[in-house]
């Protein structure tokens, strides 16, 4: 009597080195990961002064100059995920926001406004809740679209900022704001600390804020607020049936991702000290969306890597920056196609007080996905068309 040998429908096993990082860090504590987090921020902190040879830009680019780029880009990123990562909200316009925040700085700081002038600090604040305003005129009545449409809407607003700038004569076009305001601060030779040839202290700035807003996203993912904008990228028509107010959240998405867009364009004009309207073009908002693509829409350390990538390649090898838009459209090309969640995907994985019943109850951490729901549809089609594995 012979037997047949049923084939093995088990999966391939996850890399083990792969899968012992991602066990061992979700059953480490939030204490013991941020004794971890630590000296790694203290690193980051510190590159302007330690200008790494492997990562040194000199002699072409002021090297502290390109990590405040550097660290702009990743601001900017943290908040377009928001939008398109977290909420699944097409946003090809978000330059628009990025232009708000930077003019707002310059029309209350700047000596050629004909506008009040207040501190730069005073500045900051008050450029965030102009563009939360804007936010909110630009989604009250376009978050009903969806897809493609939404996609147009968007880049018309940020085509309208730079047009508004470039025909407005109090946002002087060309000739743009010149001694736009900095911070407080002065060295030991009375010099100011913040200029705009030393990008150090403005660096270290925007380091900060980047924590900051870090710690806020991740709250919010981890809160009613996340679990809602996670439904409705996934599946809105789904969400709404189930209850979730899909139009409040989405207008939360914008306004929360107009905020800190608003806030990276005041560091960017207190950087640079002269602004006008040629820095906000479609091409820098295509830019900004690469970053999330690249890097991994809906994962903040994804989009962070993806930041790096577009902002510090050009800055690294100038011989190349001329084709940057070439070279980041074929590879995220190549990235569409062979690995569609990006560098580093969005991770499915449990909420809030999810993980803690998770490990009490199994005792280790959850297992974590790195599949999006685009890989899931895909491996739903290959398993004979149900979303299921068999």
């Amino acid at each position: 009597m012979t037997t047949t040998k049923t084939p093995s429908t088990a999966k391939p096993p996850t890399a083990p080195w792969r899968t012992s990082i991602s066990e061992r860090w979700n059953n480490l504590s939030r204490f013991q990961q941020w004794v971890i987090l630590i000296p790694v921020v203290v690193l980051i902190f510190a590159l302007p002064w330690l200008n790494p040879p492997i990562l040194t830009t000199e002699p072409g680019y002021d090297f502290s100059i390109a990590m405040f780029d550097v660290a702009r880009y990743c601001l900017i990123a943290i908040g377009l995920n928001v939008v398109v990562g977290q909420a699944g909200l097409l946003d090809l316009g978000y330059v628009g926001f990025f232009a708000i925040g930077a003019y707002v700085a310059a029309l209350f700081t700047s000596p050629d406004s004909t506008l009040w002038k207040i501190p730069y600090l005073a500045a900051v604040p008050l450029a965030m809740a102009i563009t939360m305003v804007f936010g909110i005129i630009l989604g009250s009545p376009t978050l009903r679209l969806r897809g493609d449409y939404l996609a147009i809407v968007t880049l018309g607003f940020g085509e309208m900022v730079r047009l508004f700038a470039d025909n407005v004569d109090a946002l002087r076009g060309n000739r743009g704001f010149s001694n736009i305001g900095a911070p407080p601060g002065t060295r030991e030779n009375g010099e100011p600390l913040f200029v705009n040839f030393d990008g150090k202290p403005w660096y270290v700035l925007c380091v900060a804020v980047i924590i900051i807003v870090l710690i806020l996203a991740g709250n919010l993912e981890r809160s009613r607020v996340g679990r809602a904008w996670v439904a409705i990228r996934d599946d809105e028509d789904a969400a709404e049936l189930m209850g979730v107010p899909t139009f409040k959240f989405k207008i939360w998405a914008f306004v929360i991702g107009a905020a800190i867009g608003g806030l990276s364009g005041a560091l960017y004009a207190g950087q640079q000290g002269f602004m006008n309207n040629q820095k906000f073009d479609v091409l820098t908002s295509v830019l900004f969306l690469a970053a999330v693509i690249l890097g991994g829409s809906g994962n903040k350390v994804g989009v962070l890597l993806g930041a790096f990538v577009v902002a510090y390649v050009p800055l690294r090898f100038l011989s190349i920056a001329e084709w940057k838009f070439m070279i980041f459209g074929v590879a995220l090309t190549i990235l569409m196609i062979f690995r569609p969640q990006g560098l580093l995907g969005a991770r499915q994985r449990l909420l809030a007080y999810g993980r803690q019943a998770y490990q009490r109850l199994v005792g280790r951490g959850e297992m974590v996905s790195s599949d999006t729901a685009m890989s899931a549809e895909k491996g739903g089609l290959m398993n004979g068309g149900s979303g299921a594995p068999k």
